[in-house]
C-alpha cells in the first residue's frame, strides 16, 4: 500500500470506540450500524444521513448531502443492501442509488462471494467496479470510468442504514487503490517524456478532467544551480474531451469576437471547459506556453511551499493567473489544483488538475492524491534527467572514441558501421579505424575490449590511441599487435581485447594481416565469390608472452574485404562459426544480384550485412569496416633511386619531367621540378643511404620522398640573411597539401599537387 508523506497528511476524524460482541461481529448501535473490518469496528452512518460532532461517526463528503432522497416505498421494496459506488476523490457519479431496510443490525463485509453466507449481488458488482477503478487509472483512458454510465450524483444516505459510512469507506480504498496504480504507471517510464505521459494518462479522467505539466526549462541536472530567472514551460496538457468533438460552429463561434466567459458558465454559474477553445500550444488547452517566475510573487510563494493548494484559495488565486496567464480561464470552487512538482533539492515545475462543472469538487482528501502524484512525478523527472545526462556522456565517450569519419585515402573506399548492444548499454569497447600511412597505403583496424561499460570504453580508447602511435611508426602488423599486448598488460592483468590489424597496398596489391584472437575477415571477389581469409587466430591482447604471426595476401582490385567484431556473428542462439557461414553467404547473395561483373555498393553492402540478424540475434556490440580495393595501376606509378650526392636533385628534376610527359601532365612541370628540388635536397643533406622518389599518378599528383634519418624537417621563417631554411616554405605555399612521417627505417616526405581539369583519374 502506498503510504502518505506525513507532512502531507490531513486531520483525520475520530473514530468511536466500540467492543465487537463475541464472535467478531459488532452490535448494532441506537440510530446506527458498525461494520468489522480487520477485527476493528469501523462507524457507519445512521439512517439520518447527517454526523453529530464528538459521536465517532464519519463525515458524510458534501456530495453525499446533495443526493435525493430514496421514495419509502423504494425502501421497503428492497431487499438487500446496496452500497453506493464512487470514484476515488470524485464522490459517486451518474445515479448508483442505494436502499437499506430499516433497523438493519450487520453490513455485509466487503468483498463477500456470491456464494457465500449471506451474499449480496448487488455488493458483488461493486467490488467488481472498484477493481475497475484501480484497473482503468493504471492503464489509463481505456478504462477510466469505474462503473459506466455513472456521472452525476448518486445514492442518497437512507435512514437506519450504513450506506453513507459503507460508501465513505469505499471511495477511501478506491482511492489509496488508484494512488498505488498511478504512482505504479509513473514510475514505469525511463524518460522525460514517459514520465509525464504517464501523469497525465494516469489522472485523466480518472481523478481529474484536464491536466497541465509545467516543468523548468532548462531542467537542473544533479547539483547545478541555474543562472538567470527561473522560467516554467508548459510540458504537456491532456483533457477528458478531445479537440475533435467540438463542432466547426462551436469553436469558430467561441474564436469569433472573443470568449464570452458568462456564456460559457454552467448553470451552476462555474466554468464548463467543454465549451472553451482548445487552443493552447499543444492543441489541448489555452494556457501560457512559457511562464517567468517573479521572485518573491505568489507563484514563487506558492512553489516554495511545496504543498498542493485549493484553486479557490488566496495564494492560488493569483498564483494561477501567473502560470497559466491572464486569459485562461479557471474553474470556481474547489475544481483546481496546483500542485508544485519538487524534485530531490528544489522545485522543478508544477501540475495543475482540473474538473469540470457537472463533476463533484476536489476534496481535502484529494490534496494528499495530488501530493502523491507530484512527488513520484517530480522524483522521477529527476531521475529522468539524470539518466538522460548520464547517455549523454555515454554517446559523447562511445562518438569520440570512434572516428568521425574515415579517411579517403588512394586506391581504397571505406565505410563503416557501429551499433551498440542496446539503447540502454550504449558504450561497449568495440572500434575501427583506418589509418593512412606513407607509401599511399592504409591500416585497417578492428578490435573489442570484452564488457559493456565506461571502463570497456575508456581502455578501448587507450588501445585505439596506442593503435595510431604504432600504425605511424610503419611498424609490421605483427609488431603492433605485441606492443598493443603489452599495453593491455600495463593497463590491468585482466585487460583483455581481441584485434585485427591489416595494412593495405595500392601499389602491390598486396595485404598483410595480424590477427589477436578475432574472428576472421571475409573476401568478396569481383565475381561474387566470397571466402573466409585464413588468417593465424593468435591468442587476444593482454594475454602475455604470446608471439603474433602476419600472413600476406592477395587483394585484387575490385575487391571487398570485411571487418567486423564478434557480435555480427555471434549471439545465443548460434555459434560463432555458423555466424561466419552465414555472413558468407550473404555476401555472395548480395554481389549476385548486383552483378558479377561489377561490386555492389559499400554503403547499401554494410546495410545489407546488418539486415541479416533477427529479433535476439544481436547480444554484443557491432563494428563494422568494408574496405573496396581500387588500387593502382602500375603505369601510374614512377620510381627511381637516388644517392646521396650533389647532383641527385638535378637528376630528380629530370625524372619527374620525363614522368609527367608520358602522363600528359607537362601543366605541371615547373611546379613540380621546385617542389622535388627542394625536397630532395633536404633529403640528401641529412640522408646515409640511397634516397627514394616516387610519383602517383590517381586523383592527384602525389610526390614521396624518402631517406634514413629520422629527423623530420621543421618549417620556419627564414631571415632575410638567412641562405637556406626556404624549401619547406615553397613547398606549403605551392603543394596542394604535405606531411612528414617517420619510419621504422627513417622517414617519408610527401606533397600533393592537383591535376589540371579532365586528368582525374578517378
Amino acid at each position: 500500500m502506498t503510504e502518505y508523506p506525513t507532512s502531507q497528511e490531513g486531520p483525520q476524524p475520530a473514530a468511536a470506540t466500540a467492543t465487537p460482541a463475541p464472535g467478531g461481529s459488532a452490535m448494532a448501535a441506537p440510530g446506527g450500524a458498525e461494520h468489522v473490518v480487520s477485527g476493528g469496528t469501523q462507524p457507519v452512518a445512521s439512517g439520518a444521513g447527517t454526523d453529530e460532532p464528538g459521536h465517532g461517526k464519519a463525515p458524510v463528503p458534501a456530495v453525499e448531502a446533495t443526493r435525493p432522497e430514496v421514495p419509502a416505498a423504494r425502501q421497503a421494496s428492497a431487499g438487500h443492501q446496496e452500497p453506493a459506488r464512487g470514484l476515488p476523490g470524485g464522490g459517486a457519479r451518474h445515479g448508483g442509488e442505494a436502499a437499506a431496510p430499516q433497523g438493519a443490525g450487520r453490513a455485509a463485509p466487503l468483498g463477500t462471494g456470491p456464494h457465500g453466507a449471506g451474499a449480496d449481488p448487488a455488493a458483488g458488482r461493486d467490488a467488481q467496479a472498484a477493481h475497475r477503478v484501480a484497473a482503468g487509472a493504471e492503464d489509463g483512458r481505456d478504462a477510466a470510468h469505474p462503473v459506466a454510465g455513472e456521472r452525476h450524483g448518486g445514492g442518497a444516505a437512507v435512514p437506519g442504514g450504513g450506506a453513507a459510512g459503507d460508501t465513505s469507506a469505499r471511495r477511501e480504498g478506491d482511492r489509496l487503490r488508484f494512488v498505488g496504480a498511478a504512482t505504479r504507471r509513473i514510475a514505469r517510464g525511463i524518460d522525460l517524456d514517459e514520465i509525464v505521459l504517464g501523469l497525465c494518462r494516469a489522472t485523466v479522467p480518472t481523478f481529474s478532467d484536464a491536466i497541465l505539466v509545467y516543468l523548468r526549462d532548462p531542467l537542473p541536472v544533479g547539483d547545478e544551480r541555474p543562472v538567470g530567472p527561473v522560467v516554467l514551460r508548459l510540458r504537456r496538457t491532456d483533457r477528458l474531451r478531445p479537440i475533435d468533438d467540438l463542432g466547426d460552429a462551436a469553436l469558430s463561434g467561441a474564436l469569433g469576437a472573443g470568449l464570452d466567459l458568462a456564456g460559457a458558465a454552467g448553470a451552476t454559474g462555474e466554468l464548463d471547459f467543454s465549451q472553451l477553445p482548445l487552443v493552447g500550444p499543444q492543441g489541448d488547452l489555452p494556457a501560457a506556453e512559457l511562464c517567468e517566475i517573479r521572485p518573491g510573487g505568489a507563484l514563487a510563494e506558492v512553489l516554495r511551499g511545496v504543498r498542493p493548494v485549493f484553486g479557490s484559495s488566496a495564494a492560488a488565486k493569483a498564483a494561477l493567473p501567473e502560470l497559466l496567464g491572464a486569459d485562461h480561464p479557471l474553474p470556481r470552487g474547489n475544481r483546481a489544483v496546483l500542485a508544485p512538482l519538487r524534485g530531490r533539492r528544489r522545485v522543478i515545475g508544477a501540475a495543475v488538475f482540473l474538473r469540470s462543472p457537472e463533476r463533484p469538487a476536489f476534496e481535502q482528501n484529494d490534496l494528499l492524491v495530488a501530493a502523491q502524484l507530484a512527488t513520484h512525478t517530480a522524483l522521477g523527472i529527476d531521475k529522468a534527467v539524470l539518466y538522460g545526462r548520464e547517455a549523454y556522456i555515454a554517446d559523447e565517450l562511445q562518438r569520440t572514441m570512434l572516428p568521425d569519419s574515415l579517411p579517403q585515402p588512394t586506391g581504397v573506399r571505406l565505410a563503416s558501421r557501429y551499433l551498440p548492444a542496446a539503447e540502454t548499454a550504449r558504450v561497449g569497447g568495440d572500434w575501427y579505424d583506418a589509418i593512412p600511412l606513407p607509401g599511399s597505403r592504409v591500416a585497417l583496424v578492428v578490435g573489442d575490449v570484452m564488457g559493456h561499460s565506461m571502463t570497456s570504453a575508456a581502455i578501448m580508447g587507450q588501445l585505439r590511441t596506442t593503435a595510431q602511435t604504432l600504425a605511424q611508426l610503419d611498424l609490421p602488423p605483427a609488431e603492433v599487435l605485441h606492443h598493443l599486448d603489452e599495453q593491455a598488460q600495463r593497463l590491468g592483468s585482466d585487460r583483455m581485447a581481441t584485434c585485427l590489424y591489416a595494412v593495405y597496398d595500392p601499389v602491390s596489391h598486396r595485404i598483410t594481416i595480424a590477427n589477436a584472437g578475432h574472428p576472421p575477415p571475409v573476401l568478396l571477389h569481383l565475381g561474387g565469390r566470397a571466402e573466409v581469409l585464413r588468417v593465424p587466430p593468435g591468442a587476444p591482447i593482454g594475454v602475455g608472452g604470446v608471439d603474433f604471426e602476419a600472413v600476406e595476401l592477395d587483394a585484387p582490385a575490385g575487391a571487398t574485404l570485411l571487418l567486423y567484431t564478434d557480435g555480427l556473428v555471434e549471439s545465443r542462439l548460434r555459434d560463432v562459426w555458423t555466424g561466419i557461414e552465414q555472413l558468407r553467404e550473404r555476401l555472395a547473395t548480395t554481389a549476385q544480384l548486383t552483378g558479377l561483373d561489377h561490386p555492389p555498393p559499400l554503403e547499401a553492402l554494410c546495410d545489407d550485412v546488418l539486415d541479416m540478424l533477427g529479433p535476439g540475434d544481436r547480444d554484443d556490440d557491432i563494428a563494422l569496416l568494408a574496405a573496396r580495393f581500387d588500387g593502382i595501376a602500375p603505369s601510374d606509378v614512377a620510381y627511381w633511386f637516388l644517392d646521396p650526392e650533389e647532383t641527385a636533385p638535378g637528376r630528380a628534376r629530370r625524372f619527374a619531367r620525363r614522368a609527367l610527359s608520358r602522363w600528359g601532365l607537362e601543366e605541371l612541370s615547373d611546379s613540380l621540378e621546385l617542389l622535388v628540388s627542394e625536397v630532395v635536397t633536404n633529403a640528401v643533406r641529412y640522408a646515409e643511404r640511397p634516397v627514394t622518389l616516387r610519383l602517383l599518378r590517381t586523383d592527384v599528383l602525389r610526390c614521396e620522398v624518402g631517406d634514413d634519418s629520422p629527423q623530420l624537417p621543421r618549417q620556419r621563417r627564414a631571415r632575410d640573411t638567412d641562405e637556406g631554411g626556404r624549401g619547406l616554405f615553397l613547398v606549403n605555399r605551392v603543394a596542394r597539401r604535405w606531411g612528414a612521417t617517420r619510419l621504422s627505417s627513417g622517414k617519408v616526405v610527401w606533397f600533393e599537387l592537383a591535376l589540371p581539369p579532365g586528368q582525374d583519374r578517378r
